[in-house]
């Protein structure tokens, strides 16, 4: 058995056969620890708000617990058949999609509808998905409230209720949406509520128990918090050590798949230039990338075509990336929760993996505060152990034109934007840039 893996099996809890059956097909035979302990809980009827990073199995948790109220609860008698009876809240995109594509798995004999909304999509075809009935709706919090605002669902027949990556709703400016859906479906005691967050912080902490029925929580150990699977080390490099100690560190750990962590757009840029002048595929992920284009590059490093992605993050909040051998923090965050978020892209899914990260001079400060908040201490390496080389020029990517008003944002840390201007003429702009 995996190690990541409980000797509890799905085939021993009571969920319906038809779950049963595609837990079956899609291979999942026992229980992850966040499963084995929320699913019992969930499949009683007890509202759970759960402390699990991605890569935990959280998601195949709360879309059992979903499916299951849903086939098991009869609907309410003056339901049309079209209205959601369920509904999933998660802060990005990426995460969206990862959710309904793992809910397409768990699907195949239970026969829900299932849909997704969010921005960079065409805007009219998911509405036309939505009205034409549904009985799970996926999506992120702007591009749903601007349809329901609309009128385009009702969340009068909602009887489940999921907020994943409750942390990054706060993080993001997403919060007072959230909230406003909370609201407005039926009450904590008439539906089934679930919250999966990386860290259970006092405001998330607060939500749950604002907008649950009790909920039990569900909590990794902290001293546990970065698992036994991830192999950690820090350097402290001068400023102009940091480029040639990360090639070093590429050329002798030859990373299968690795994401290198930087705090701004600029440093994005110089990263990804000197990985390209060095002779190392890359790619750049940063918030400003299109929607199309980020899907397309996110693809290309899924499927090997290069073994390095730049991101900031911003961008790489709610991506679920298989195989991520190697994370390197090129820049400490300043956020201590993004130490937690950044370092579980690795050792996903029973896996190991390597974060490396890079205290320099400008955010070496970072380093205390993250260390207490994993309690435990970063092993220390040296740079002096390390091969370091004069690196060949970089590759200055082609930009395209950015207008007056954003050029001097490009050397700031990237910083969510929160909705602020009204629907106009029935259509949320913010919603289609989520």
């Amino acid at each position: 058995m995996s190690a990541h893996l409980t000797e509890q099996a799905f085939s021993s809890l009571p969920l319906h056969a038809s779950l049963k059956a595609g837990l079956a097909q899609a291979g999942f035979e026992f229980c992850t620890p966040i499963q084995a302990s929320a699913l019992p809980l969930l499949l009683s009827g007890r509202d759970v708000a759960g402390q699990a990073q991605t890569g935990t199995g959280k998601t195949i948790a709360f879309l059992l617990a979903t499916f299951q109220c849903l086939l098991e609860k009869a609907p309410a008698e003056n339901w049309d058949g079209k209205q959601p009876r369920a509904l999933i809240l998660a802060p990005t995109r990426e995460l969206a999609i990862q959710i309904a594509k793992d809910a397409e798995k768990l699907n195949v004999e239970s026969n829900l509808r299932i849909g997704i909304a969010h921005g960079g999509k065409d805007y009219q075809r998911q509405r036309d998905m939505i009205t034409g009935g549904l009985d799970i709706l996926i999506g992120t919090p702007g591009r749903l409230l601007d349809y329901q605002k609309q009128h385009v669902f009702s969340l009068k027949f909602i009887d489940v209720v999921v907020l994943d990556e409750a942390d990054r709703m706060f993080d993001l400016g997403f919060i007072k949406d959230v909230r406003y859906f909370l609201r407005r479906i039926p009450k904590p005691e008439q539906r089934l509520g679930m919250l999966f967050s990386a860290t259970l912080s006092y405001k998330v902490s607060e939500l749950a128990y604002e907008h649950m029925n009790n909920p039990e929580k569900v909590q990794v150990e902290p001293e546990k918090m970065m698992g036994d699977r991830i192999e950690e080390w820090v350097y402290y490099p001068a400023n102009d050590e940091k480029i040639p100690l990360l090639l070093a560190l590429i050329a002798r750990l030859n990373p299968e798949r690795g994401i290198i962590f930087v705090n701004t757009k600029q440093a994005a840029e110089v990263v990804w230039g000197y990985l390209e002048g060095n002779g190392y595929k890359a790619s750049l992920l940063s918030g400003d990338v299109p929607q199309k284009k980020r899907e397309r590059l996110l693809q290309h490093f899924q499927d090997g075509e290069f073994p390095f992605l730049v991101a900031t993050d911003v961008a790489a909040r709610g991506l679920h990336i298989p195989a991520v051998s190697h994370v390197f923090n090129y820049d400490l965050p300043q956020d201590v929760e993004d130490y937690v978020h950044r370092t579980g892209r690795t050792a996903r899914a029973g896996a190991s993996g390597v974060a490396i990260s890079l205290a320099c001079e400008e955010y070496v400060f970072s380093l205390p505060d993250i260390e207490a908040y994993i309690k435990h201490k970063l092993p220390l390496a040296s740079t002096s152990d390390e091969q370091l080389e004069t690196p060949k020029p970089r590759v200055k990517r082609e930009k395209e034109a950015i207008p007056q008003r954003k050029r001097h944002d490009v050397n700031k840390p990237e910083k969510p934007r929160r909705r602020r201007n009204k629907p106009k003429n029935g259509v949320n702009s913010h919603a289609d840039k989520q």
